[in-house]
């Protein structure tokens, strides 16, 4: 399958890419420099040119706590630009996986969210993600939207990085205890990913690794893989103030992969330790 990438240099593209090669399809890297895709014009050209069977939209804004005062550039991205992708998308009557994030939820309670959840996102980024995942199924009938959470991936910054390196630095750190979510490694999402767009089982996906822990939990196994001497302090939300507000439950069914026949990620646990594993080879 010829399959559009965007977003291909990122965190999470960068391992789509791969997994779809790996898998034998023929994968078109988009970045920014190709293909603008707040540029609608652009967008189409660039569509019009490469003419592709699908494409992973995995190109975002992501930057939750400047988003709360960039917000021209963050609508622009990821509402503007995935409504322009899904549109080019359609136009080819090419599938779109349009990548989405547990912040479309209002973070309240503590049972994992179902798909269609009731929503609330609780700042800026989240409620672009919901507006780019509306965008997506408006504009093209053969739509995937797949919600992620927690990511961490050999490429670009992330948690995991943050936490080895300032746990080997100092003899204790503050990390926040209220929120909960599963974190979940992007090779492991990739080969959902990879075998999803071969379908056309269309709808709304939660993709993240198995189990549920707080932010201070997820550091102190990064720290017991590590072995660092190192303690993990719990913090309130509220005693670590951001730009942003984080919903304190980010938990999500994974209901519709289990109806659509699609496996089940490994455990936050065992994704962690081959993450290490290869990080710090």
């Amino acid at each position: 399958m010829r399959i559009l990438v965007t977003g291909a240099n990122g965190q999470l593209g960068s391992d789509v890419v791969d997994c779809l090669l790996q898998n034998g399809h023929e994968v078109i890297r988009a970045h920014k420099e190709d293909c603008d895709i707040t540029d609608a014009a652009a967008v189409y050209g660039y569509f019009d040119s490469v003419a592709p069977e699908a494409v992973i939209h995995c190109a975002a804004y992501t930057a939750v706590d400047r988003a709360e005062s960039d917000r021209e550039a963050c609508f622009a991205v990821n509402v503007t630009g995935s409504e322009n992708v899904a549109k080019a998308a359609e136009k080819h009557r090419a599938k779109c996986v349009y990548i989405s994030s547990d912040y479309v939820f209002d973070g309240e309670g503590e049972i994992p969210f179902e798909t269609d959840g009731k929503k609330g996102p609780k700042n800026y980024y989240g409620l672009t993600k919901l507006e780019g995942e509306n965008a997506t199924l408006e504009n093209c009938t053969r739509a995937f939207i797949v919600r992620i959470s927690w990511v961490f991936g050999m490429n670009g910054g992330n948690f995991v990085k943050t936490i080895a390196r300032i746990s080997a630095e100092n003899d204790e750190i503050n990390v926040v205890d209220d929120q909960v979510g599963s974190p979940t490694y992007t090779k492991d999402v990739s080969r959902v990913l990879a075998e999803m767009v071969t379908t056309e089982k269309y709808g709304v996906y939660h993709v993240t690794n198995e189990g549920f822990c707080s932010w201070r939990e997820f550091a102190g196994e990064i720290i017991k893989i590590t072995g660092e001497n190192c303690r993990v302090n719990p913090v309130t939300s509220a005693e670590y103030p951001r730009p942003a507000l984080r919903p304190l439950n980010s938990r999500l069914s994974k209901r519709s992969l289990d109806e659509n026949g699609f496996d089940r990620l490994p455990s936050w646990q065992n994704a962690l330790a081959r993450f290490l594993e290869e990080y710090r080879q």
